[in-house]
């Protein structure tokens, strides 16, 4: 017998597991932001799931609309000129992932395209859940 692994994105790789997520409590969630004149930003760019131990877990996308799931901190803001800024900070309670601070990971699902790899991600928690996926190369962070 013979185990289908999932398609990787062709570009990034297959990423970090999200089964390594199960049993993770989120401590904090750290958000990047781009901003532009006195516009709000849609959503965030990037999130990094924070976990009791300290460890930080990415999730953004990539230039193909793969989902992108790897073991990195938090990087800095950065100016780029004409085109605005990117801030780098706690992301309060402005992401569906505040509702479960506090909590422990229960269970994770993932969606996968043959050509780009991992496009969703399903974090459960004892609370509710929160959906993260790549729409038209923007990360989405939905309430379950």
């Amino acid at each position: 017998m013979t185990s289908e692994m999932p398609p990787a994105c062709p570009l990034h790789g297959a990423g970090l597991d999200a089964r390594s997520l199960v049993g993770r409590r989120i401590e904090g969630v750290v958000a990047s932001w781009h901003l532009y004149g006195e516009d709000d930003p849609e959503g965030p760019l990037d999130v990094w799931l924070m976990d009791e131990h300290g460890d930080a877990v990415l999730v953004t996308t990539g230039s193909d609309w793969c989902l992108i799931l790897e073991a990195s901190a938090p990087h800095e803001g950065y100016e780029m000129a004409e085109s605005g800024r990117v801030t780098v900070g706690p992301a309060g309670d402005e992401t569906p992932l505040a509702a479960h601070l506090g909590e422990e990971i229960l269970a994770v699902r993932e969606e996968y395209e043959p050509r780009t790899g991992r496009t969703a991600l399903e974090l459960s928690f004892p609370t509710g859940g929160v959906r993260c996926d790549s729409w038209a190369g923007d990360l989405r962070l939905r309430p379950l």
